[in-house]
């Protein structure tokens, strides 16, 4: 096994003719001289190759539920184990989690744990799954990767909450081990991604086509709607007709609401009336299942049929009110399909959140 103090050999790297390393796994491909780390801060050159320098080492271990991904058409109701590790490929200015993802010390990471040892605490507590979130699960592909093996090896499933900011090749290596996605489509303007987050749209939109139509994955849908940067009615337009046309119409959108945070400390939290007009937009262009997060909202957080309309999974915040789906996850009233992962009953673990001290477990 590995031993969790040092650093983990990677592969999407290459060395350049002027004697730095450069790493290939986003599209930042970070150029590297001895001794340097990435953006992301985990990948670093140690010895003339990349290193991965977080592997066993993350912070935030905690049972929430699974909606809180937000995933809403995966295993409703049921509890999911989240954690991440330190660092981020993306410099967006309104991080949520920027105590973690811009962590510069890998000592904040308080539990070492094996992925082994992460999903026996998995099946231990009584989780469906394990999510790799807080910060983007791209940039530790390598432990999440033999994470999600040991979780397989036990009946439960992997989730990546990530940016989707990541190139082709470890993009099909990553994905083949995992079982469903809450990628963050942060806007749809290319100016937003280099202002906002220091990145690019389009490799966003690549890996978003990749995810729907190559793997088996389930795929849901972020944008967190800020005012006066993403909230245009042109771009919820243009980005809505797009996820018809290239994604379909099942995989779900959520239009969450923005708080002040991090660098973006002077714009006001998003009205619940923006998110709304968002949802509203989202399925007039066709989106059978749109969202809105961050707020409470009964109906645009509750699931209904696209055929006759009956509600078939209501929601009060993360607690499921209403189950209408039967056991092959068809509308009880009408039997049209409802897209999603489901089993024959709804999760019960509710709107808890259980902190998880990963030094208690042998």
């Amino acid at each position: 096994m590995h031993n969790l103090t040092d650093a983990y050999p990677t592969r999407y790297w290459h060395a350049l003719d002027d004697g730095r390393v450069q790493c290939d796994v986003c599209p930042r491909a970070c150029k590297l001289h001895a001794g340097q780390q990435g953006l992301c801060f985990i990948r670093a050159n140690r010895d003339d190759s990349i290193v991965l320098t977080s592997y066993g080492r993350s912070s935030g271990y905690c049972v929430d539920p699974v909606e809180k991904k937000p995933l809403n058409h995966f295993l409703p109701g049921t509890p999911i184990l989240s954690f991440g590790t330190a660092g981020c490929n993306l410099a967006c200015k309104f991080c949520q989690n920027w105590d973690i993802s811009k962590s510069r010390e890998t000592d904040t990471l308080a539990d070492a744990a094996s992925p082994e040892k992460i999903a026996a605490v998995a099946a231990e507590l009584g989780c469906r799954s394990v999510a790799f979130t807080y910060n983007d699960p791209v940039i530790f592909m390598e432990y999440a990767i033999d994470t999600a093996i040991a979780c397989h090896a036990r009946g439960v499933k992997s989730v990546a909450v990530t940016a989707g900011y990541m190139c082709d090749a470890p993009r099909r290596e990553f994905y083949r081990h995992i079982d469903a996605a809450n990628v963050d489509l942060k806007a749809f303007t290319d100016r937003f991604y280099h202002k906002i987050t220091g990145s690019h749209l389009q490799p966003v939109l690549d890996t978003l086509v990749y995810l729907r139509h190559e793997t088996q994955v389930w795929l849901e849908l972020t944008t967190l709607i800020i005012p006066g940067e993403n909230d245009a009615t042109e771009e919820i337009e243009a980005m809505t007709r797009w996820v018809v046309k290239e994604l379909g119409p099942d995989v779900p959108m959520h239009f969450t609401a923005f708080h002040p945070d991090w660098k973006m400390r002077d714009i006001g939290p998003t009205p619940p009336a923006t998110l709304a007009r968002a949802r509203r937009i989202a399925m007039d262009n066709g989106v059978r299942y749109a969202y809105t997060g961050n707020v409470h909202d009964g109906d645009g957080q509750s699931t209904y049929c696209h055929a006759c309309g009956e509600v078939l999974i209501g929601r009060d915040w993360y607690v499921l009110s209403t189950w209408n789906l039967d056991g092959d996850g068809r509308c009880a009233a009408c039997g049209t399909p409802c897209a999603g992962v489901f089993e024959p009953q709804a999760g019960r673990w509710g709107a808890r959140r259980l902190p998880v001290d990963m030094r208690r477990y042998a």
